[in-house]
């Protein structure tokens, strides 16, 4: 009996070994591809990890006026442009190249309709704060303020601050410089004069040597006006100094005070040599450009662009070489201005209220070391970004950038630093001392009450 319990329960035992056996395979099937896992197909919210149509960069157009007119700027700014497109297929950039009169009046225009374009010219100061304080601008303190301040960091303070108002930026330099005189050394020379003059009475005398050399001495816009404005706006500077500009901004001097009105003074008895070209009232930038470019004229009062320019204007689109040279305006003896003192301004861009974040990034591309460098090399521009001197060669930028480091006391153009309408009524009541049609008195107290309007 023991022997059968004893192989009963053997027979159990392998019966029992045998069926563990032979579930074994079910418990460790997950360690093998499962078949109900090897056709399974990416679930739906796994799609995006996919390239979609759907998020290809939208499509931008960038709107872009500009005044570059000279061929080389033009076409600097245009292969500028194109690498940025290459690089941003997504973005179409619509450049508009304009005359500088022409690109005024067509900005007046859109900005009534309160539709600027996306990037645009401009020369910071007054004309721009009165576009930012209508709302028609974009704040881009933001974006100078990135990183750390990475573009703003990039700029020269001095030149950043004039597209800056109350504390905020609607615009960026590309450049900046100072008004001079630029004059033909070969004509000089014919005249008897050595070199340029240094005070007001040695530019006068020389004005006199170069009419009783039959050449005309001074090319002159003045059917554009501001071109002639420059001429009385470094007379008061001279005359006046910071202090006299200030007090008459501020409120605490007047328009009417003295070096205003002793200025005009000096510009109609300089106007009484006849210093012009025939038809210089009726004459435009371009004419006094030509006169200079053709080596018709001994000197002309202009900034930093002026030699590109001539070129341009040229018959041969030369100009006139190396006989070019330049030299700061005199001083005034007696005047109560630092001789150093420069009036200028510099070009830049001003945005528009409804630019996309590519126009901004666009214009870091525009203001970057390497377009500065560009823009040095071709001798149209005074670098404000750090990095750009690089590409300056031109010994006439050297030395006008060597004269403007000099100055103490940086004077914005009138035009631009003064609200729209004291501009034109300034631009305006200069043309009249030019034509003779308003005495000094009569120039200075019509800006003065043109201030007592605008400077509140």
């Amino acid at each position: 009996m023991s022997r059968k319990i004893y192989m009963l329960l053997s027979f159990l035992l392998i019966v029992s070994f045998a069926l563990t056996a032979c579930g074994a395979p079910a418990t460790e099937a997950p360690a093998q591809p499962a078949a109900t896992e090897a056709p399974a197909k990416p679930a739906a919210t796994e799609a995006p990890a996919q390239p979609a149509a759907t998020e290809a960069p939208a499509k931008v157009t960038i709107t872009w006026w500009h005044i570059s007119t000279a061929e080389e700027h033009k076409a600097l700014w245009q292969k500028l442009a194109d690498e940025y497109m290459a690089e941003h297929p997504n973005v179409n950039i619509e450049i508009t190249v304009l005359e500088n009169e022409a690109f005024k009046t067509k900005l007046t225009t859109v900005m009534q309709s309160g539709e600027p374009p996306d990037i645009f010219q401009s020369w910071g100061g007054g004309v721009m704060n009165e576009y930012a304080n209508a709302g028609l601008l974009k704040d881009i303190t933001a974006d100078l303020d990135a990183d750390g301040g990475a573009w703003r960091n990039t700029f020269a303070p001095g030149a950043l601050g004039v597209y800056a108002y109350k504390g905020q930026n609607y615009g960026v330099p590309w450049d900046m410089g100072m008004i001079g005189f630029w004059y033909n050394k070969d004509l000089f020379a014919q005249a008897g004069i050595d070199a340029p003059p240094t005070t007001w009475t040695e530019f006068v005398d020389d004005v006199q040597k170069l009419k009783a050399a039959g050449i005309t001495p001074i090319a002159l816009g003045e059917g554009d006006k501001w071109p002639g404005m420059h001429m009385w706006a470094y007379l008061v500077t001279r005359l006046g100094g910071k202090a006299n500009f200030e007090g008459a901004l501020l409120r605490t001097g007047s328009f009417t005070d003295e070096p205003f009105v002793k200025a005009g003074v000096m510009l109609q008895d300089l106007v009484a040599l006849e210093p012009f070209q025939d038809g210089f009232l009726g004459a435009t930038y371009g004419d006094e450009a030509t006169a200079m470019g053709n080596g018709k004229a001994a000197m002309e009062l202009m900034g930093q662009w002026a030699p590109a320019v001539e070129r341009d204007n040229s018959e041969d689109k030369q100009g006139i070489g190396d006989a070019l040279g330049w030299f700061p305006f005199p001083a005034v003896e007696g005047g109560a201005g630092d001789p150093n003192d420069a009036v200028g301004g510099g070009n830049g861009f001003a945005i528009g209220k409804n630019a996309s974040p590519e126009a901004v990034d666009f214009v870091k591309y525009l203001t970057r070391a390497e377009s500065q460098v560009q823009l040095a090399e071709i001798g149209v521009a005074i670098p404000v970004v750090k990095g750009g001197e690089a590409g300056m060669t031109d010994p006439l930028m050297i030395q006008l950038q060597e004269q403007l480091a000099k100055a103490q006391y940086f004077q914005l153009y009138y035009d631009q630093a003064l609200p729209p309408a004291m501009g034109s009524v300034i631009n305006d009541s200069t043309q009249g001392l030019f034509a003779g049609t308003l005495t000094p008195e009569q120039a200075a107290q019509a800006i003065e009450d043109s201030a007592q309007q605008e400077l509140k």
